[in-house]
């Protein structure tokens, strides 16, 4: 039996109707319990809203005017009650948002596909369920993080679309596109790792802090690591933390390979996973010798995602891949490799995004070897600030094993 599809949409928003309505009962009763007038309606009349929605929808579905005419009504309804709450010293206007979303279920059903009416179903619930959580999280909100936020969709979605993607500036084999996209890439990754570590696990020890910190700034995680273990002194948790933070830059820059050029991630992954995992491994043993006490921090609260530091990326992405031509172009494979190791002491990012993104005269295997020595260089400019920051008695186990780490790199590369 083939049922009307008028019947069914009927039918469907006479459900979600309903639904909504008794979901907004219990929100009542739950929050509102003393105060019995608060809402405008209840679940029947919520009901026949839905239905009334859809009916005047049906009657005259080309210009709405019977729909808004009963809209208009509805609203001026609500507006008598709505006075008496101002009176009273109450000023939600949730019954009526409510109640607007559920006057949307008929011409909803008849012009969309299920998915749609049932996603304002689900929605409509979830906010409802969801108001302490929400409380919660504006409340413990950094209202700076929504401005971090409006600088990244800044970055990926207004000026990535705009810029082309052909080649159109002299001397550089690579589009703006590609080249702002590399800026995206990276701040999206330091971003993400900034967000977790602040807000899923804020305060929970040195070594989350470590493995965190190092999926956007190993070297920033070590600094304020090492000044941690100077003032604490013989501390485990800090060396196991300082040594995973330079075992996840190698995951981070493995990630950033695939996205860029999967050729040489793939000649990429083995020592890096290899390296990441040692890391890990002699992470997880000085860890083992921590106290049977908690050891909470509270790590730098500095947003890596700035405009000044993505420009500054760009900038030096240029630069290295300018730098990068002349070097390889005059002083060949030998050159690209004492360039590599010297940046390695600077901030590798740009350095890797212009060799993995650039058009140079190298074999590939040269590629992975500059990645691999930079790399390793800047492990040994980490283990120098581990000690400097850290003090002899700090610092320099996790710069030992760090500053080892890096020479591992340099020679698997070198092989």
């Amino acid at each position: 039996m083939n049922l009307s599809p008028d019947l069914i949409h009927l039918v469907i928003t006479f459900v979600f109707s309903f639904l909504v309505g008794m979901e907004l009962k219990t929100y009542r009763q739950q929050y509102h319990s003393k105060d019995n007038n608060l809402f405008f309606g209840t679940a029947r009349t919520y009901t026949f809203i839905g239905i009334l929605g859809f009916i005047f929808y049906k009657i005259e579905p080309v210009h709405f005017t019977l729909y808004i005419t009963v809209l208009i009504m509805l609203s001026l309804l609500f507006l008598v009650f709505y006075r008496q709450k101002v009176e009273s010293g109450k000023s939600s206007i949730l019954p009526y948002v409510v109640m607007l979303s559920v006057y949307a279920f008929g011409p909803m059903t008849e012009r969309f596909e299920l998915w749609m009416p049932s996603l304002l179903f689900v929605l409509i619930i979830f906010l409802l369920n969801a108001k302490q959580s929400l409380q919660r999280f504006s409340n413990d909100v950094n209202m700076h993080e929504f401005e971090t936020l409006g600088k990244m969709v800044l970055l990926s979605a207004v000026i990535l679309p705009l810029l082309p993607n052909t080649n159109t500036i002299p001397y550089l084999p690579i589009s703006p596109f590609k080249m702002w996209l590399a800026v995206v890439v990276i701040s999206g990754i330091s971003y993400g790792g900034y967000l977790v570590q602040k807000y899923l696990f804020p305060s929970k020890g040195y070594f989350l802090t470590g493995i965190f910190g190092g999926t956007y700034s190993s070297t920033a995680t070590t600094v304020v690591l090492a000044r941690k273990a100077k003032a604490g002194g013989n501390n485990p948790v800090i060396d196991a933390a300082i040594i995973a933070a330079t075992s996840m830059m190698y995951l981070r820059l493995l990630v950033v390979a695939m996205v860029f050029n999967f050729s040489v991630a793939k000649s990429l992954a083995l020592p890096f996973i290899a390296l990441s995992v040692a890391g890990m491994v002699i992470s997880f043993i000085y860890l083992q010798q921590r106290e049977h006490k908690t050891t909470n921090t509270d790590f730098v609260d500095e947003n890596p995602l700035e405009l000044r530091t993505a420009f500054v990326f760009a900038g030096l992405f240029v630069l290295m891949m300018v730098v990068t031509h002349f070097v390889i172009g005059h002083y060949g494979n030998g050159g690209l490799q004492v360039l590599s190791f010297v940046v390695g002491f600077t901030d590798i990012d740009p350095f890797i995004f212009s060799l993995l993104t650039g058009k140079y005269s190298v074999a590939q295997t040269e590629l992975v070897t500059a990645i691999m020595i930079a790399a390793g260089s800047n492990n040994l400019l980490k283990a120098v600030y581990a000690l400097w920051f850290g003090g002899l008695k700090g610092g320099s186990r996790s710069a030992v094993w760090v500053a080892l780490l890096g020479v591992a790199t340099i020679v698997w590369a070198l092989k």
